[in-house]
């Protein structure tokens, strides 16, 4: 799988993909949870506990979620983990704003934070967080190595990487039904909820094109992890990317 999806756009050529993407997921924050959990059939939550699993034996206090969105994993992080502190950063505001009600709901304030940031580069000091993890969000990265470099950065030494990213099967039948599924259902179930149809004909094609597998592995060995695993899920719908600085 190329490494392209810097190259995949939601709207037009001439405009910056964080911008766009930025405006897009501005537009769909208030339906974005429920169609998280349609599209996935809720198998989103398994991907995350998954996840959270490898952090487990690890007990990070201090984590940065990436591309937080709404929130989602950071709230199952601190359910989870219970981890002294979580940080959660975006280029969306309003998907953030979601989070921030998510978690005052929750009664957990004092312990998961929301921040804008720009994921290209961070403003955190090198070696800051035990553990940075990134949910569904590395596909949206205007210049995916470089995010993945930041995320490294601000990784302790000994710290752990996370990432949780949709994908392609590979095998019969999947992979077919999936193509038919990404081409039909999802652009037609997220235009019908969000009336955002450009999100949903972004999200299939960015999928197609994101570092995938062992290409995804290269990438973050490259940028210097070490000890870099991944594990297909559901049939190769999801990948889990894990590592170590």
């Amino acid at each position: 799988m190329g490494i392209g999806s810097e190259n995949v756009l939601p709207y037009n050529q001439e405009e910056h993909k964080g911008t766009q993407v930025k405006r897009m997921f501005d537009a769909i924050a208030g339906k974005y949870d429920l169609l998280n959990h349609t599209l996935s059939f809720g198998f989103d939550k398994g991907w995350r506990r998954k996840g959270i699993r490898f952090l487990r034996p690890f007990s990070p206090k201090q984590l940065l979620d990436i591309a937080t969105g709404t929130g989602d994993l950071a709230l199952q992080m601190q359910r989870e983990l219970v981890p002294e502190h979580i940080t959660g950063v975006d280029i969306s505001e309003g998907m953030m704003e979601v989070g921030r009600n998510k978690v005052r709901q929750a009664g957990l304030s004092e312990y998961i934070t929301f921040e804008y940031q720009d994921c290209m580069n961070l403003t955190y000091e090198d070696n800051r967080f035990d553990a940075v993890t990134a949910a569904f969000g590395v596909r949206n990265f205007e210049h995916i190595e470089q995010g993945l470099a930041e995320m490294y950065r601000v990784t302790k030494p000994g710290g752990q990487v996370m990432i949780l990213e949709l994908s392609t099967p590979e095998r019969f039948p999947m992979k077919q039904l999936y193509a038919l599924y990404s081409r039909i259902v999802i652009p037609t179930i997220g235009r019908w909820i969000s009336r955002e149809k450009a999100a949903y004909s972004y999200l299939p094609a960015s999928i197609q094109v994101v570092p995938q597998g062992k290409v995804m592995r290269g990438l973050l060995s490259k940028v210097g992890y070490r000890e870099v695993q991944s594990q297909s899920l559901t049939f190769g719908i999801c990948s889990l990317y894990t590592g170590i600085k």
